[in-house]
């Protein structure tokens, strides 16, 4: 059986005077590779920041795994289980790769601040364990070799790669990838495609913001469109990509 993990329901923000998003409806299946799309400014991530709670929406409600988590705080969100990566690279670039994991990780430690001052044993076993798993998810993006490097002598597409392998470090069960193919070449895009892949073959959901029509429309099994912070359409990648609304609202009608 389909079991729905997010369900946005009529959602709305405003700017001042600007509706940003307005009355927005989208549900994402567990396990789903679903895509949103639509020209420049057309509300896509401030979805992203209200499902991760960057923002708070003026109207609607927005459910997780049956969890109203509107109004949360992001790290409240995080810990529910859903990461996010960011348009722009937002690593800890004067750290190593291996210390941005585990920065990624920090939402899954039980240890306070006495623990990690005294160096109680838990809390050694417990530093130790995230280091364990921080390499595993550093080898499952070949970046392995690198964990001692500082995250700024990364190749562009490897920092890329090391953002989203920080947002799986929390152990989420829902990523929000934001143009994680921007400014990418080919064949690191079809990386890319690989390991999106290969993600959800670890059963975990994505939602990806995503201006590549080729890369979007080939990885995903559903898509939703935005113009102007209003949903004008969803349904298949072809179902989209033969849509009208779609064509006009990015090519015109002409």
């Amino acid at each position: 059986m389909v079991i729905s993990m997010l369900k946005v329901n009529r959602v709305s923000i405003r700017f001042g005077g600007l509706l940003a998003v307005n009355e927005v409806d989208i549900e994402v299946d567990k396990n789903e590779i679903c895509g949103l799309i639509g020209p420049n400014g057309a509300g896509k991530t401030t979805l992203f920041n209200m499902i991760s709670g960057v923002f708070k929406p003026n109207e609607g409600d927005i459910v997780f795994m049956g969890r109203n988590i509107e109004g949360m705080q992001p790290h409240q969100i995080c810990k529910l289980g859903i990461s996010r990566t960011y348009q722009n690279i937002n690593l800890f670039k004067n750290m190593t790769v291996l210390e941005n994991l585990l920065v990624g990780r920090h939402s899954r430690l039980r240890s306070d601040l006495v623990a990690s001052v005294l160096r109680l044993k838990y809390q050694q076993e417990e530093e130790h364990l995230a280091v364990e798993q921080g390499m595993e998810l550093l080898e499952f993006f070949e970046l392995a070799d690198a964990a001692g490097s500082l995250a700024r002598s990364l190749p562009y597409g490897k920092q890329r790669l090391l953002e989203i392998a920080r947002a799986m470090a929390s152990e989420p069960d829902m990523i929000l990838l934001d143009e994680p193919a921007a400014g990418m070449n080919t064949t690191e895009k079809n990386e890319l495609v690989s390991y999106i892949e290969k993600i959800q073959a670890r059963g975990i959901t994505q939602i990806i913001v995503e201006h590549d029509m080729q890369l979007i429309m080939g990885v995903t099994e559903r898509l939703y469109v935005l113009n102007y912070g209003k949903l004008i359409a969803q349904g298949t990648p072809y179902e989209i990509k033969n849509n009208p609304d779609v064509i006009q609202a990015y090519l015109g009608g002409d």
